[in-house]
């Protein structure tokens, strides 16, 4: 029997991010993009995508001499997912506090509130 998928860390949430974006990478391609925004040695990349693998995060290919890793789940379901836990832990439940406190904390542009009332109509309707 396979467990939930666990929660990613800050440092393993940033290589999936690499690998959103980047699509399927070698260590050597994921330690050069986060190199670009922070110091950091390729060993502690490698080991943390190790770590992911055994953590089901990622996915290996090893046919090829470098061996090729994707992120097992899209973005969306990883977010919904961090999302999830947060309204939990820190909202008590309630996703209304959490957007309440997500709108006072962080400017948004007038397209994100466009796309933010399409959503809600969307919701509506679909009650």
């Amino acid at each position: 029997m396979r467990n939930k998928q666990q929660r990613p860390t800050d440092a393993e949430l940033e290589i999936l991010e690499v690998l959103w974006a980047s699509g399927p990478s070698t260590v050597r391609e994921v330690h050069s993009a986060i190199s670009v925004r922070r110091e950091t040695h390729y060993t502690t990349i490698l080991k943390l995508m190790q770590i992911m693998l055994v953590k089901e995060l990622v996915d290996r290919e090893t046919k090829q001499r470098s061996h090729v890793y994707r992120a097992k789940r899209k973005a969306e379901l990883t977010q919904r997912q961090l999302v999830k836990d947060l309204v939990s832990r820190a909202f008590g439940g309630s996703a209304n506090r959490l957007v309440m406190q997500a709108l006072q904390v962080q400017k948004i542009s007038a397209d994100e509130i466009e796309a933010i009332r399409e959503l809600l109509d969307d919701l509506e309707k679909a009650e």
